[in-house]
């Protein structure tokens, strides 16, 4: 018998969940013989990330999460412009030398020079490795001017490093000396910093808002260390700001904190412009003290774009909506704005850190605040008599929409479990409040537990959970 026909056939005036595509799985190996309309297409899109965590909601990134509407349709209107055509869009060029200006002055620049010596990155990763790659090249031209040898280069950093220095030190060749973080020490020891250097050292690398707590390594008391040493020594071992979070945090908050361009041996610093910058990603920003810090090895020319066009990057293809994004939030909000967004965001934080304090299970790992993001750990006696881990926590959240990542620390600290918690633009007292509510309901609910769950019969047989041993080693 001749099945009949299905009269389902998709057109403009399909409704999207009456169309045959609605029956189908999405394509995972191959594309559809036949095109659909683009109604259909961005449902389907749309539905397979339905399930996800809301990205306000998801306070483990620090990637900006809310923009207002003139922000997002400038972004929009943008989108098919590619930044390294400057031939074709030469405004766009200009504003992004406009954007690394604005910044160079709020990090105290020294340049004269109309045109302060910076880039433009896809984030604070591409920035960092503009900083180091710099660095470098400083470091073996001015080896190579002595007759020395330039095959074993260093850099030193904190284990608190986010993973970009390690790719780094991987790409390049080049030794990465890391300073333990430990209980009593939560930030990079200068003194222990300049200790690990020597004649191959490249920089050294403080960072503004360590990923893994969100402390601010000490830049000034570091540039101390590093004058006497060079003084002592000879060398001209500078520093590289990784600033990825506390860049765009500090001058507003604390403009009188001393860790930038005003520093002696400060040459490079990097931020994100994607994170407490405020812009969708990705964007990031590497500015140096003076053009003399750049080397000319690092600029590219090509002539096939319809003109000469100089780059320093890593590649040459990149978005320019975030460039426009960045100029708008520069415009917009100017300085009192940004003030008023992290003034908010580290108010929140504060609020948070005492309130999460406060709660029976729990121990912040540290009593400052010095970015609106911190962590905390549960205290040894939960830890002895309790039937649950910050894992089980973090999946509870999970269930109301709520993103809080529970992971382990560094190296010499790496079984030590805590949970981490990033407030950003968009994020108000009143969802605070929410998310204290939700964490007491499920702290409650934990606590209500006969047996204990798989997360803490593995610490206790110290067996391997999400690919690491855990231990509990709390403080106190």
């Amino acid at each position: 018998m001749k099945q009949k026909e299905d009269c389902r056939e998709t057109n403009v005036t399909t409704s999207v969940f009456g169309s045959q595509e609605m029956l189908k799985s999405a394509p995972v190996d191959k594309m559809p013989q036949k095109p659909t309309t683009p109604e259909i297409a961005y449902q389907m899109v749309k539905d397979e990330t339905y399930a996800q965590t809301q990205p306000r909601l998801n306070l483990a990134t620090f990637v900006t999460t809310y923009m207002d509407s003139y922000a997002t349709k400038l972004m929009n209107d943008a989108i098919a412009i590619n930044y390294i055509d400057e031939t074709e869009y030469p405004r766009v060029a200009v504003m992004c030398a406009k954007c690394i200006n604005i910044i160079a002055n709020l990090w105290n620049t020294p340049e004269k020079a109309k045109w302060k010596a910076g880039a433009l990155g896809i984030g604070s990763s591409e920035a960092c490795m503009l900083g180091g790659v710099a660095a470098w090249q400083r470091w073996k031209k001015r080896r190579q001017a002595e007759g020395k040898p330039c095959d074993k280069p260093n850099f030193v950093i904190s284990s608190g490093y986010q993973v970009v220095w390690e790719k780094f030190a991987q790409l390049w060749q080049i030794e990465m000396r890391t300073v333990p973080l430990t209980a009593e020490k939560l930030t990079l020891c200068p003194k222990e910093a300049v200790a690990m250097c020597d004649e191959n050292t490249i920089c050294v690398v403080p960072i503004q808002g360590v990923t893994w707590t969100g402390l601010n390594d000490d830049v000034k008391a570091l540039n101390d260390e590093l004058d006497e040493y060079n003084k002592k020594t000879g060398y001209d071992i500078p520093i590289h700001v990784d600033a990825a979070s506390g860049g765009f945090i500090l001058p507003f908050l604390e403009p009188e904190k001393e860790w930038d361009f005003r520093l002696k041996w400060v040459l490079s610093i990097s931020t994100s412009g994607h994170k407490y910058g405020l812009v969708y990603p990705g964007v990031g920003w590497v500015v140096w003290k003076d053009k003399k810090y750049l080397p000319d090895s690092m600029s590219f020319s090509v002539n096939y774009l319809g003109a000469d066009v100089t780059q320093v990057g890593l590649n040459f293809s990149r978005p320019a909506a975030q460039i426009l994004g960045q100029y708008y939030q520069f415009i917009r909000l100017g300085f009192e704005g940004y003030k008023a967004i992290q003034q908010n965001s580290m108010e929140i934080t504060k609020y948070l850190h005492s309130e999460i304090g406060k709660m029976k299970p729990f121990r912040n790992y540290s009593e400052d605040v010095t970015n609106p993001l911190f962590i905390w750990e549960m205290k040894e006696e939960y830890m002895r008599k309790g039937k649950w881990t910050l894992y089980d926590l973090q999946d509870k959240l999970k269930q109301n929409g709520w993103m809080v990542p529970a992971y382990t620390l560094p190296a010499k600290l790496e079984k030590t479990i805590v949970m981490r918690l990033v407030v950003r633009n968009g994020f108000s007292r009143d969802m605070a409040d929410q998310l204290l509510s939700d964490i007491s309901a499920a702290v409650e609910e934990l606590d209500k537990l006969q047996y204990p769950t798989p997360s803490r019969i593995a610490i206790e047989s110290n067996v391997k959970v999400k690919g690491t041993v855990y231990t509990h080693t709390g403080k106190g």
